[in-house]
């Protein structure tokens, strides 16, 4: 266990099982509710596909300003909009690119990476330490934990409530990152061959959406193995932020405070590229996470 990220390996093989069925049961719960609902139709053209994307995106931004889910700069719009994608054919797309042609804004919320760093570049942080990218800048569980927690809290708050059916795609998301971290653990600790792990991968994908071509199994499987902790950085660091935000909760409601959403993702963007550990004390006071640190 490193001094700044609180978790064993028992520990991340236990929250990404509990992720991995979470996820699964939870879309098959949304399936349900859902069934009397048209089936989302993928855009089947690029023009079809640029509307749609220029759609989703304004869609995200309006959401986050009017329901003041955080603070908006100016030039948050233009840092999302550069990364909005392209038409790729159905026989040709790879997992995310099969989720973006139906609805893009599940991914266009993890796409809150482009925020962070447009952040860094418009306002560096004052204190020089906090100012530069480390050297696990967006690969850590800050960034990744929270461009992933994100997708859910965005659901959670209604960003779908236009069209419910999109849900399914937040929880086939979840679903399989829980799955390809699951499998890296296992690879590092030398109890599956890379192959192996991309099996769980794949099959723990629902809808298929892992088997439709071989290249991006293969990638992030090589990825991960080559840096233990970033494949499940994305669900450890969403259960470390979601931990901050309980114990920012918490805080407010014995001080008798509201709470905010926009308070607690305002001052975790204003406080740099910290361990989550950190910025949880940081915020909350709460030291349990980092009273090992340094021993």
């Amino acid at each position: 266990m490193c001094t700044w990220y609180p978790l064993t390996w028992e520990d991340e093989v236990m929250l990404l099982k509990r992720e991995l069925a979470r996820a699964w049961s939870s879309l098959k719960l949304e399936e349900h509710r859902n069934r009397k609902l048209p089936e989302l139709v993928a855009v089947d053209s690029p023009a079809a596909y640029d509307a749609l994307a220029k759609r989703s995106a304004q869609s995200l931004m309006t959401f986050l300003e009017q329901e003041e889910m955080m603070s908006i700069k100016d030039y948050f719009a233009p840092a999302l909009d550069v990364h909005l994608g392209k038409f790729i054919p159905a026989a040709q797309r790879n997992f995310f690119w099969i989720t973006v042609h139906y609805d893009p804004r599940p991914l266009y919320s993890h796409f809150y990476h482009w925020f962070e760093l447009a952040l860094m570049d418009k306002e560096p942080h004052q204190n020089e330490i906090r100012r530069a990218p480390l050297l696990y800048n967006i690969f850590d569980s800050h960034n990744e934990g929270i461009a992933t927690a994100v997708e859910e809290m965005f659901m959670q708050a209604g960003l779908y409530d236009d069209n419910p059916r999109v849900r399914e795609i937040v929880y086939i998301m979840l679903a399989q990152r829980a799955a390809r971290g699951l499998g890296s653990l296992y690879a590092h600790a030398n109890e599956m061959t890379m192959d192996e792990a991309g099996g769980i991968h794949s099959e723990y994908t629902p809808r298929g959406w892992m088997k439709t071509e071989p290249e991006l199994r293969i990638f992030e499987q090589h990825l991960y193995l080559r840096q233990p902790g970033y494949g499940t950085s994305y669900l450890t660091g969403k259960y470390l932020i979601e931990n901050a935000m309980t114990d920012f909760c918490k805080s407010k409601e014995g001080n008798k405070a509201p709470f905010q959403i926009k308070d607690f993702l305002d001052q975790l963007n204003s406080m740099g590229n910290i361990p989550v550990s950190l910025g949880h004390w940081e915020m909350t006071g709460v030291d349990m996470q980092i009273r090992g640190m340094g021993k």
